[in-house]
């Protein structure tokens, strides 16, 4: 498969929670980052970024119904140890959206939690039969901000998304036996990286990061050991939660960002592939760390359960280096968003997104972004299940009502106004939890899909 396709479908899957929640419709938050007119061949790099996350989805299948009534049926919260799903035959896995952990690759579940999740339920099914029911692992994308709330909230079982084991987390959840040890937690620099010879030369300096990220708090601490020796303190700029560690690596290669901070496992990888993203090993701001599943406290059968298959799977064994190896240094997995016929593109079009977003009320860079993994921006792409043009709508899905644009297979404008028309229908009628799946079920509805969380 085509590395821009491996992207693009990446990207497709992922852009499911970029915009908050809206009830009622709102302007979207600023993000940290905005286009200036002087970075043309890095256009595509930031819309991509930007759809880099996803929130969320709160329903266990969703449907297109005969006629037009369209359906988001929701799948109900629950909590509950080990037992308790034994009986439901279901357990649940909050993830993340992001190029390693867990990303859609042609309908099909990848990643690292993905390819743990399909063994853990192998597992569990040979060690809990049931004549008539199989196990399932079902695998829940949630926004990094939220996992931990939501796990309490009963919207999954588990969280499988690179945590490091903190004190912060461990007064919110419980975690079992790590996957893996002795992590470091290093500077990344790139182009645009200020000279940095010790540690301490980020005192008195801005670093972009996840404020709900290990990264944060061993910022914190660090910033306060350099107050404590009269120097400069930390300044952390909260960045983007629907921003995953490789995204942000991509951005210090593009020279969008001096520098970050992130696991050095993942910086030695990505810095493998991103060649000008330069691990720093000798600037290290926190190490010994631990990188496990979260669950809920009070469950002892499930952490006894999750603690028995880590034993056999975690990364020292021959399991957990074929993942490693196979997602970790997969250079299909990334790909070079500078080319410049991508820019050009962009700005053929680029207008279009501005118009449609502003009249409803989305950003213009998730709609081009959305445009982008569907058709790569192109008009004439014609998809197998009958989608058409830029934003790859059906045009009997925009002709019919409450759309009502006809032309979307000839004329881009009217192909960018349905599918902004047809965003917005989605987002107010049927995303009634509040839960931002509007993008998701554009995808899921255009299609005549099914589903299954």
């Amino acid at each position: 498969m085509a590395t821009h396709d491996f992207r693009a479908r990446a990207l497709r899957d992922n852009i499911a929670s970029i915009w908050r929640r809206t009830s009622p419709p709102k302007q979207l938050e600023p993000s940290p980052f905005r286009l200036r007119p002087s970075m043309p061949t890095r256009i595509v790099t930031l819309l991509c970024l930007f759809a880099l996350a996803i929130g969320s989805i709160s329903y266990t299948q969703a449907q297109t119904v005969t006629g037009q009534r369209l359906t988001l049926p929701r799948a109900r919260d629950w909590t509950g140890d080990f037992s308790a799903m034994l009986k439901r035959r279901t357990l649940r896995i909050l993830v993340p959206y992001s190029k390693t952990l867990f990303f859609m690759d042609r309908g099909r579940q990848m990643g690292v939690i993905a390819e743990f999740g399909r063994a853990l339920e192998d597992w569990i099914n040979a060690r809990h039969k049931s004549e008539t029911r199989r196990f399932h692992v079902a695998f829940l994308p949630t926004a990094r901000d939220r996992l931990l709330q939501a796990l309490n909230e009963g919207k999954g079982d588990a969280v499988g998304a690179n945590l490091t084991i903190t004190p912060a987390r461990l007064a919110d959840v419980d975690f079992v036996d790590p996957w893996l040890k002795n992590v470091k937690e290093i500077v990344v620099t790139g182009p645009t990286s200020p000279r940095l010879d010790t540690i301490e030369s980020l005192s008195g300096r801005e670093i972009h990061v996840r404020l709900s990220s290990s990264y944060a708090d061993h910022l914190a601490r660090l910033s306060d050991t350099f107050v404590a020796k009269g120097l400069k303190p930390i300044a952390s700029i909260p960045i983007d939660e629907n921003l995953e560690d490789e995204d942000l690596i991509e951005m210090v290669n593009a020279g969008l960002l001096p520098y970050v901070v992130v696991d050095d496992h993942k910086a030695t990888i990505w810095s493998q592939i991103i060649p000008r993203a330069l691990p720093r090993n000798d600037l290290v701001v926190s190490e010994g760390g631990e990188v496990a599943w979260a669950i809920r406290k009070n469950s002892p059968e499930l952490k006894s359960a999750l603690n028995a298959f880590i034993g056999a799977h975690r990364a020292i064994t021959s399991f957990g280096a074929t993942i490693r190896r196979r997602y970790f240094s997969n250079k299909r997995i990334v790909k070079n968003t500078l080319d410049e016929s991508e820019a050009k593109k962009f700005a053929a079009v680029i207008d279009l997104f501005r118009r449609y977003g502003a009249q409803y009320n989305f950003d213009y860079l998730m709609l081009v972004a959305q445009a982008y993994q569907e058709s790569h921006l192109d008009q004439s792409r014609r998809g197998s299940a009958g989608a058409v043009g830029l934003m790859q709508i059906k045009p009997s899905t925009a002709a019919s009502a409450p759309i009502g644009i006809t032309g979307v297979d000839r004329d881009p404008d009217r192909n960018v106004h349905a599918g902004a028309a047809y965003l917005r229908y989605l987002a107010d009628t049927y995303v009634s939890d509040r839960i931002p799946s509007a993008w998701a079920a554009f995808r899921i509805l255009s299609r005549n899909a099914m589903l299954r969380s």
